[in-house]
């Protein structure tokens, strides 16, 4: 049975030393996800297979997983048992939150992400929404289908501003597309750095904004950070998106504050709940694009977070530092 992640002397980004031929465990999506592409590893490492109710057992037995199923909560519910666990995991996600349990983040096992792979793709998803809302698209499309003609006047979006929240590498990508399109945009992140503003300034920032995009990692400082407060504050113009986590965002405030034309309309990705209950109020809510956890879903997508772990593999293999490496107390790889 392979040693532990602490009897190997695992360390937080440090050179690991792997067995002779390390077991790789994948936690599977459910089906029709198919399965990561890992036939160049062959005779390199044992790759075995669970689902939530195996993995468990499983655990002990794995020299690295790989959280295939990013939306999983099952590593919270079967990190704490007995037994020996992987010296290193690697989650197909940008976000941690769905794995990271006290137990977890308090081991000597290295937890890397899927940083760099959706970067751009949900920078232009949220240029995307910004062009269709600021053009009335929702609206034209609701009107074809009614047969209705009816002219309006849309939106230039030269010359807004909008309100990055969110430091990391999606939040950065936003900021230069959205800079491309000539919107001004401040970036808000943990703290202040060049270029970045913090925490203070973002209430400031808020009530410039004409459009407000949510792409911070979910921690305790940010759970709920977007209520009732901060949607007082922006302009009745405005315009939210989150493609963060869903639990960023208080959703009853946000289905109000439309409502109340506090705000003049709103993007969501991300939900409390995934799927989005057919009975929830936000399906209905005025103003509101509802989208399915898509913004970083291209065309080939599944093939790229694949061979990103594959190229972790090597470094590990080779007992090289890891790239992608995540604080685990912050919940988030540590900007540079």
């Amino acid at each position: 049975m392979p040693r532990s992640a602490e009897a190997r002397g695992a360390g937080r980004g440090e050179p690991l030393a792997p067995p002779s031929v390390p077991t790789v465990l994948v936690l599977d999506a459910p089906s029709p996800a198919p399965p990561p592409r890992l036939g160049s590893l062959t005779g390199r490492a044992r790759v075995l297979h669970a689902d939530e109710d195996t993995l468990a057992g499983r655990l002990p037995d794995a020299d690295v997983l790989l959280v295939w199923d990013f939306l999983s909560h099952a590593v919270r519910r079967a990190w704490p048992g007995e037994g020996p666990r992987p010296a290193w995991v690697h989650t197909a996600s940008a976000g941690v939150d769905h794995l990271m349990c006290p137990e977890l983040a308090a081991s000597d096992a290295v937890v890397t992400n899927a940083r760099g792979v959706f970067d751009e793709p949900i920078a232009e998803y949220v240029a995307a929404l910004v062009l269709a809302m600021a053009k009335d698209l929702p609206r034209t499309l609701d009107l074809q289908r009614e047969r209705t003609w009816l002219h309006r006047e849309s939106r230039r979006i030269a010359g807004t501003r909008a309100c990055v929240v969110g430091s990391g590498p999606i939040g950065r990508a936003v900021a230069r597309t959205l800079k491309a399109l000539g919107i001004a945009s401040a970036l808000v992140g943990r703290a202040p750095r060049a270029g970045v503003h913090g925490p203070d300034d973002l209430n400031r920032l808020l009530a410039r904004a004409d459009w407000v995009v949510c792409a911070a990692p979910l921690t305790d400082d940010t759970r709920g950070m977007f209520d009732v407060r901060r949607f007082g504050v922006m302009q009745p113009s405005a315009h939210f998106i989150n493609v963060g986590r869903g639990q960023l965002v208080v959703e009853d405030d946000l289905a109000a504050a439309l409502s109340k034309r506090w705000i003049a309309g709103a993007a969501l990705d991300v939900f409390e709940r995934e799927p989005l209950p057919a009975d929830s109020p936000l399906w209905s809510a005025p103003g509101l694009i509802v989208s399915p956890h898509m913004s970083g879903d291209t065309v080939g997508w599944r093939d790229e977070l694949g061979a990103q772990f594959v190229t972790l593999f090597g470094q590990w293999e080779a007992g090289r530092p890891l790239t992608n490496v995540v604080d685990k107390k912050r919940g988030y790889v540590p900007g540079h």
